[in-house]
């Protein structure tokens, strides 16, 4: 998947936009409230029950157990309509909340959508507990999505649950 590259494309060390977005478990989650709190890992992918993004976060789910061994809050996210990505949530066994951006106004801000590109590219954030970006995945393999990152979380010393 391409990215979406613009003159004010995010880097490491930015502050993350913050964002409002509803879960496929009907709750809203905001990055503001993980602040001071947790790292939080956003995996964008582009399209739900497509066969890469069911692979992918089919994988999150069978695998999630390595990246909940550390003290993270982590999502994937889409600009999927909230009752389709509560539909294709359920169809993938997710244990974790599936985004909904179906206005693309957050995928925008991350730079993961363009004015032609509707759908989002595959990409993931890494956000400190300050907000700040720590680390961007722009080469994502929906395969070994899960073991991918909690190798990258392992990399980036975040903290374990104990």
């Amino acid at each position: 998947m391409f990215g979406t590259a613009t003159a004010e494309e995010l880097k490491v060390g930015d502050m993350a936009p913050d964002f409002v977005l509803q879960g496929s478990d009907d709750e809203t989650y905001r990055l503001s409230d993980y602040r001071g709190k947790q790292i939080v890992v956003l995996a964008w992918f582009p399209k739900a029950f497509t066969p890469g993004c069911t692979n992918e976060c089919k994988v999150m789910a069978e695998h999630g157990s390595k990246i909940k061994q550390f003290d993270v809050a982590y999502f994937t996210a889409s600009v999927d309509k909230p009752a389709k990505n509560k539909e294709f949530a359920k169809s993938v066994g997710a244990d974790y909340p599936i985004l909904s951006d179906p206005d693309g106004h957050v995928a925008r801000e991350y730079g993961v959508t363009g004015a032609i590109q509707k759908w989002a590219s595959r990409w993931t954030f890494y956000i400190d507990k300050d907000g700040k970006i720590m680390y961007i995945d722009k080469d994502v393999h929906p395969a070994t999505h899960a073991d991918d990152i909690a190798e990258k979380l392992a990399e980036l010393g975040a903290p374990r649950r104990v």
